[in-house]
Order: C-alpha cells, then structure tokens, then sequence
C-alpha cells in the first residue's frame, strides 16, 4: 500500500548520501523543522569562539599575569625558568632558558584537553562547528558518518586521563586561592576583591571537574550491588546531581576563569587597584 513516502527516483536519492539513502523515506526538505533551531548553535559557537580569541591572546601575551598575590590561572602553576618569581608560588622551573614562549603554553594544554573532550562540550562544538547534526532533527551536511571510531575524533577516548590532570590542576588553583588571602605584602589575613574573584572561580572548577562523566563513572561505576557500598552510592548520587547541571557549570566555570585572569590582567597593568576588604 502505497505511503507517500516512497523514492520516486531511487538511485538519484541515494547518491546524496548520508541520511538520503534509499533505506530512508523520500523528504526532499532538508528538514521539517520551522523554529529557530539554528539559534543554539550559534550562540553555542559564538561564546566559544569568544573564549578562544581571548584565552589565546592571554597566553602569548606572556605578561601581566601576576600581581601579588594574584596568579592567573592561565600561567599556573608556571613551569619555565623565565616566569615571574612568586614567593611561596607555584613557580616550578621544569622548563630551562631553551623555553622561549609564553610559559602558559604548557600548562593550559591539560584543561584544554579535558574541556575538548568533556561530554558536554563534544555536543557543543560538533553541533556549534561540525554540524553532526546542528540540532535534533536536523540531518547533518555529511554523506558519511564514522562517529568517534576514526582519527581525530577517536581522541576523545582519552578523556578520562584528561580527567586526571584535572583534577591536579585544579588542586593547584585551589592552592593559588588560599595564598590570595594574603597582601601584596606577603602578610596573611587579608581578603580583596581578586580573593573573592578566586574564590568563586575554584568552586565553579571544581564543581564543573567533579560533575564530569569520567567522575561519575569513577564513583559508581561497575558496582553490581549499591547495597553492599553505601558510601559510594551516596557519592555517586552527589556527583549525578552535579552532573544534570554539567552543561550550566561549563559555561559558568569558563566565564569565570577568564573573569579571573582578566581580572588579575588589569591588577598587574596598572588599570585597576585591587580593593581590600580586611
């Protein structure tokens, strides 16, 4: 019985490939979608492109990142020999005078990884860039689809070990959060406006790094009875709230590290005076 939805010309319908096989119904429309699904995308690749622009001019820039005792999480902690000396810092010369850049180069390369590869983010640039699919129900422009099987997006795999260094990191930045409650002086029990610039942006990170998927799976994972593991079941169902709101924490935790390297940009040059609270 005829449907309608039948190829009248088959071979012609298949050549298109991708979803226009002739195992698919016959809808020459790209879709039948009449909102504005195009809007999520691109706001999605405008606020990452914005981020991108920005954090790659920070991390050439190879300079106003450090004003006592304000560190920008770009350069921290800072590797080269040729980094700004600060006291009881993360100043740790791995790299010689052989490094002639920016020293953030080295560093920002592992929460980069772990935000390249993080689930949500998969979702956002494939959709906001590659368009594999721009949204739900939205064929995608490619006739063939190899998904996360084929170089170079069979690199996401590695997600969990960008997990880890994470979570190094942002114990480091929380390290760099404590010693923020201290003057430019070096004297401790004094609190400005970058300390609770820091302050919100360690929460952020952690709360973002900790509602990962790879934590959640590390917590619970493989368990055959949450009976006989009461404790890890109870840490599983934390990180699972933390993960419904995975995709608010990325955005929040990125506005924030660029918010707090901003900050301590403007502290370092000159055009802004770090008010004190105590």
């Amino acid at each position: 019985m005829a449907t309608g939805t039948e190829p009248t010309d088959t071979e012609s319908h298949s050549a298109r490939g991708g979803v226009r096989t002739g195992t698919r119904a016959a809808i020459d429309a790209p879709h039948l979608r009449t909102d504005r699904w195009w809007l999520a995308p691109a706001v999605t690749a405008a606020g990452l492109l914005a981020f991108i622009v920005y954090s790659t001019w920070r991390a050439f820039a190879d300079t106003d990142y450090y004003a006592a005792p304000y560190v920008s999480p770009f350069y921290s902690p800072c590797l080269a020999e040729r980094c700004e000396p600060m006291r009881h810092g993360p100043n740790w010369e791995i790299f010689g005078s052989w490094w002639g850049i920016s020293p953030a180069i080295i560093i920002l390369i592992f929460p980069l990884g772990f935000r390249l590869t993080c689930y949500y983010y998969r979702k956002a640039y494939y959709r906001g860039f590659w368009a594999s699919p721009p949204a739900c129900a939205v064929a995608e422009p490619h006739k063939k689809y190899t998904g996360e099987t084929r170089f170079p997006l069979i690199l996401q795999n590695i997600h969990r070990y960008f997990f880890y260094a994470a979570i190094v990191v942002a114990g480091i930045l929380t390290y760099d959060t404590v010693l923020s409650f201290r003057n430019e002086r070096y004297e401790w029990g004094h609190m400005g406006l970058g300390t609770l610039v820091f302050l919100i942006n360690i929460v952020l990170i952690w709360a973002y790094t900790i509602s990962c998927h790879s934590c959640r799976h590390i917590v619970g994972g493989k368990l055959r009875h949450f009976s006989k593991h009461p404790v890890r079941y109870r840490m599983w169902q934390w990180v699972g709230k933390l993960n419904a709101r995975h995709m608010q924490l990325a955005w929040a935790s990125l506005v924030s590290v660029a918010l707090a390297d901003f900050y301590v940009y403007l502290v370092a040059s000159g055009a802004f005076d770090d008010p004190r609270f105590f």
